[in-house]
């Protein structure tokens, strides 16, 4: 016996097709979130890996300007002392003058 093809049997291969693309589809869109997931997985190590770079150079630029404010207060201080002796001496050839 012959099967004949319908119109109806038609629409039940048509059918079946979707069914199968309907399940093949979330496995696409399970894919792609698998693939985003990854995706945003490796940012995160990069940002993580970035954060550290920053965190280390920031350490150590802080070293350096605090580092730096000490010379500063070495040179104030260097300053003060040089400005004291100076009006000392000052002071010892006015009262050379006055003599």
């Amino acid at each position: 016996m012959v099967s004949q093809k319908t119109l109806f049997h038609n629409e039940q291969l048509m059918n079946e097709q979707k069914n199968n693309k309907k399940e093949v589809m979330p496995l696409d869109k399970l894919k792609s979130l698998e693939d985003k997931i990854a995706t945003a997985i490796e940012r995160v190590k990069t940002l993580k890996e970035e954060k550290t770079l920053t965190e280390k150079r920031l350490r150590e630029l802080e070293n350096l300007l605090s580092d730096k404010n000490e010379e500063i207060e070495q040179l104030r201080a260097e300053k003060n002392l040089v400005k004291s002796q100076l009006e000392a001496l000052l002071n010892e050839i006015e009262t050379l003058e006055i003599d």
